[in-house]
């Protein structure tokens, strides 16, 4: 790896950081996209390094989060121990596809992303009443499970899936939706790195056809992203309350076109 290469990863994981603290989101969304238009096509590396870095901005972000009393507990309660369950379900799965069809099941999860974004820009909502919220166990335990299990097949957070479950079927307000995930993405983060490295050894490099993954390779590119990551999970939920959010989910919407068009091999 190149010293040009090591400072591009450097600010990935800062714009990642910022942008998943900010958004509840973990980051991995925009850091696989962007490793492989630095690095080239490995997909099951930067899944496997991307799920290291998500402990990194969960943390310091949920950290602020519960501190402006963001985090609904009995929501969490409920989400975490099937998100956990499911997670593993997902880097099972994950490890049965071929870095190519991963990669385009990526893009695919990118444009529900964009789609979403696309359809909350344009027709804005106000904050649910207290009364109107429909957060009890079924709804929160199987928004985790969705989450955890589609956390584990892409290697992301899963901020991006339970961010708009928790709005649309919990009828919560945004940053708690935000704080919530962020919350339970600290620890089912921490299973799935564990999980989807301990299988590494399993794939082959795609740089490197000849010669296999090792955990060393993502530990590498984790090394590489989580200092700024971190810094950024943190600046980011610091700004999720101070910044107005239509132009925060508007310039993640413009970097979701971009990184959904790398996945699909369009640029």
């Amino acid at each position: 790896m190149s010293w040009t290469q090591i400072i591009e990863l450097i600010a990935i994981g800062l714009v990642g950081g910022t942008l998943g603290g900010m958004l509840g989101i973990g980051g991995s969304i925009i850091m696989i996209p962007a490793l492989a238009l630095v690095l080239g096509p490995n997909q099951h590396l930067y899944q496997a390094a991307a799920m290291i870095v998500n402990i990194f901005v969960a943390v310091p972000a949920t950290l602020h989060h519960a501190r402006s009393g963001a985090i609904r507990m009995d929501v969490f309660k409920w989400m975490l121990p099937f998100g956990i369950v499911f997670i593993l379900l997902g880097v099972w799965l994950s490890d049965q596809l071929d870095a190519k069809a991963l990669q385009q099941i990526f893009g695919v999860f990118l444009l529900y992303i964009i789609g979403f974004n696309v359809v909350r820009l344009i027709k804005r909502r106000p904050e649910p009443e207290i009364g109107e919220q429909r957060a009890g166990p079924a709804a929160s335990g199987s928004i985790g499970s969705i989450m955890g299990f589609l956390a584990g097949l892409l290697g992301i957070g899963g901020g991006g899936i339970a961010v708009p479950l928790l709005q649309r079927i919990a009828n919560l307000p945004l940053r708690q939706c935000i704080g919530t995930s962020s919350a339970v993405m600290c620890l089912t983060a921490l299973v799935g790195a564990i999980c989807k490295n301990w299988t590494l050894a399993g794939h082959p490099n795609e740089q490197f056809p000849s010669q296999m993954l090792h955990v060393t390779d993502s530990l590498l590119v984790a090394g590489c992203l989580a200092p700024t990551a971190l810094i950024g999970g943190y600046l980011g939920a610091h700004l999720t309350h101070r910044l107005p959010l239509f132009w925060v989910r508007l310039a993640f919407t413009l970097l979701m076109m971009v990184a959904c068009a790398r996945m699909f091999g369009l640029i």
